[in-house]
Parts: structure tokens; sequence; C-alpha cells
């Protein structure tokens, strides 16, 4: 019985990584997504090729998502050479309402710039997103603070406080950014 248990152990703590938050790799949906400015893409293409730093938002949200918003514009300036290689992506939690139109309007508020993609889509596809992300709930009112931070090619995930310091999530990113290819 103890030497399952220490099978058990060792596999969990080879697959979950060293880094606080590590999660396993999402088994994201194959979706379509539209951008802030009316563009429809495949989700998985805005992730190819790069570390991803993905939040969470609505656009009538009052409380958190601003605030997330907010982190996401200073991140991105302080990505500085970085940037280039590095997605950030906000998922709208509020599909039915929130259009490209609002998406943009939202956008602007925080000073986006090309390399930052507001998406929104169907309800089904969108929710089926959020739950490979482990980040669904039903009411959009209820929704935590999130981002996920990962590179699809090395498979390193990681799940952050989606009100950390802007010099935090940064930090993660760029630590992600240099994970070797993981085994999986």
């Amino acid at each position: 019985m103890i030497r399952i248990a220490l099978l058990l152990l060792a596999t969990l703590s080879a697959f979950a990584g060293n880094a606080p938050g590590t999660i396993p790799p999402p088994d994201l949906p194959d979706i379509r997504v539209t951008t802030q400015d009316g563009t429809d893409v495949a989700f998985a293409e805005l992730l190819r090729g790069r570390t991803v730093a993905i939040n969470f938002v609505f656009t009538s949200c009052t409380t958190v998502c601003p605030l997330m918003g907010s982190s996401f514009g200073q991140v991105q300036n302080l990505l500085k050479r970085d940037a280039q290689n590095v997605a950030l992506i906000s998922v709208s939690i509020d599909p039915e309402h929130d259009t490209p139109a609002k998406l943009a309007a939202w956008s602007q508020r925080y000073g986006v710039k090309p390399g930052w993609t507001l998406v929104t889509g169907r309800k089904p596809d969108i929710d089926r997103l959020l739950k490979s992300l482990g980040v669904f709930t039903p009411d959009r009112l209820q929704h935590a603070p999130t981002a996920i931070i990962g590179n699809e090619a090395t498979g390193a995930w990681r799940r952050i406080d989606g009100l950390a310091a802007p010099s935090k999530v940064v930090a993660v990113i760029r630590d992600v950014a240099r994970t070797e290819t993981l085994t999986r």
C-alpha cells in the first residue's frame, strides 16, 4: 500500500512541475472566436508559436474586470521587447452580450495594443473553452479573477491570481517562456 502511495505521489509530482500554480496542459476545444475587430479566428491560432497570458472578463463588469484590464495594459507595457513573442488574450465570459464593438470599446479604455486580443463567440463554444481552462462558472458575476499563462509548444501552463501585480504576471510569463518542453 505504501509503495502504491509513493508511486502515485512521484507520478503526480513529476507531472505537476515545480513552479507554483503549475497546471496540466489544457485540452482546448477546437472552436472559433471573434476578435474585438470582428475577425473570425480559430482560438488555437491565437496560441500557436508563442507564450500566452489569458484572462477572463466581461464588458459590463464593474468590479474585478476593470482591474484585470488595467493590469494587462501594464503587463503589455512592461513586456517591452518580449511583447512580440507573447500574446495577451482576454476571453469574454458574457459572449451573449459582449459583441466585437463592445470589446473594442472596452479595449480602448485599457490601451490595448497589437498583441492583445479580446475574444467572444458562441456561448456553447466559450463555455467549452472556459471549462477546458478550469474557469467556468454558470454565473458570470461569481467569476474568480484568474489568469492562465501557458505555452502550447512546451506544455508549460500556470494559473495565477488575475489581480496579481503586473510585475508578477510578467515574471510568470517570462518563466513560462523559458520553460523547456515538458514530457507529457
